[in-house]
């Protein structure tokens, strides 16, 4: 039932503050400087390269005194007490996320554990991660686990678009997968309370329907500049749809069965190796199967994730002989109690679930056919 508790207030919240722009890591001093002078910079190994050091360096020379913690890889309740407790024994004063998803969503899980400030730094705009008050956390295993809900949204986001740009361009579009989902999902949760707990307003609405028009107007085009590492109009609408709108339209829009799919589709070993926003793209033609969308429309969505290579079928995927009882277990996943799928305004169950991950592979398989698309 997608509104139990009868929920008649609208609700939405943002981060206190987005910077986008080349070159802003050399200005995050002017901007991370009210949060605190001692932080807990939490990055990996490759990230510390590309540009942990170069941030180190902006902040060291306004005098703050940078704590690095090397995230181990996964965004995990193990994981994250590791880091909390180094960040209480250096007393460090607020937390800086320098990395992609599973390092924002560590860092604002320890942020919240220490009761301290978090500023987000995203080196790729492969997810919508950035903006929310929320994380998704993994077992070890690479499983799903759970979602944790905080109080209040990052008090800064600050987007570097030169280094997105030196970032693979599987990124890029796999940020492009997460946020395509942004407003198929959020026009069927407009009765459903939102991730803050109250239903969707006009303004969350208008940000899902402009972060899908600025994909299917620029997305290819970001793509190509991406490949160049080029910084160009286009790819920084794209970056900040990726990072800003589709943050802000999943958290106050909503979000139902593409991204329920997605963490279904983690108990597949196979796909373990995927990035979040390939597996979401996949789960965003299965919602729209559900959603009995026309094909000329489904051939919409397709011929775009197409465009920048994103997986529409099980083959690409990489699971081309996956098993029926995986696909039902992909299902049963996905309507487990609690899950996002409980927001659609229809009926649902494990059956049609399972039926439209399948007819989701025979659309994209049939669109391949009938278009001639190959990879270039």
């Amino acid at each position: 039932m997608p509104n139990p508790n009868k929920v008649t207030e609208r609700l939405f919240q943002s981060p206190s503050k987005y910077i986008q722009g080349p070159y802003a890591i050399q200005n995050a001093a002017k901007y991370l400087g009210k949060l605190g002078n001692a932080p807990l910079l939490l990055c990996d190994d490759i990230v510390w390269k590309i540009a942990g050091e170069d941030l180190v360096k902006a902040l060291s020379g306004a005098g703050f005194k940078v704590q690095r913690a090397v995230f181990g890889g996964e965004a995990s309740r193990e994981e994250i007490d590791r880091l909390s407790a180094l960040g209480r024994k250096e007393s460090s004063d607020f937390v800086i996320a320098l990395g992609g998803g599973k390092t924002i969503d560590t860092a604002k899980t320890v942020a919240d554990d220490l009761g301290k400030q978090v500023a987000i730094v995203p080196t790729t705009a492969s997810t919508d991660a950035p903006c929310s008050a929320l994380s998704v956390l993994y077992r070890p295993s690479g499983e799903f686990h759970c979602y944790t809900f905080f109080d209040k949204n990052p008090n800064v986001v600050l987007v570097d678009t030169t280094v997105i740009s030196k970032a693979p361009p599987r990124f890029l579009a796999a940020g492009m997968g997460d946020a395509i989902a942004t407003n198929v999902e959020a026009r069927r949760c407009l009765n459903s309370p939102n991730f803050g707990g109250g239903l969707p307003t006009e303004v969350s609405a208008a940000i899902g329907q402009k972060c899908e028009e600025i994909l299917f107007k620029y997305g290819k085009q970001a793509y190509e500049a991406n490949k160049a590492h080029a910084v160009t109009p286009a790819l920084e609408a794209v970056v900040e749809a990726n990072t800003l709108l589709s943050g802000l339209g999943f958290e106050s829009g909503g979000l139902a069965a593409a991204h329920a799919i997605h963490n279904g589709m983690t108990a597949i070993e196979e796909l373990h190796s995927l990035l979040h926003g390939e597996k979401v793209a996949f789960g965003t033609i299965c919602q729209l199967v559900l959603d009995g969308v026309p094909t000329s429309e489904l051939d919409r969505y397709i011929d775009f994730m197409l465009s920048v290579d994103l997986p529409v079928n099980f083959e690409q995927l990489g699971i081309p002989k996956v098993k029926d009882e995986e696909l039902r277990r992909v299902a049963e996943l996905a309507c487990a109690e609690g899950e996002t799928i409980w927001n659609l305004d229809r009926v649902i169950n494990v059956d049609l679930v399972f039926g439209a991950i399948k007819a989701a592979d025979a659309a994209g398989s049939d669109y391949i056919r009938r278009s001639g698309w190959k990879r270039t």
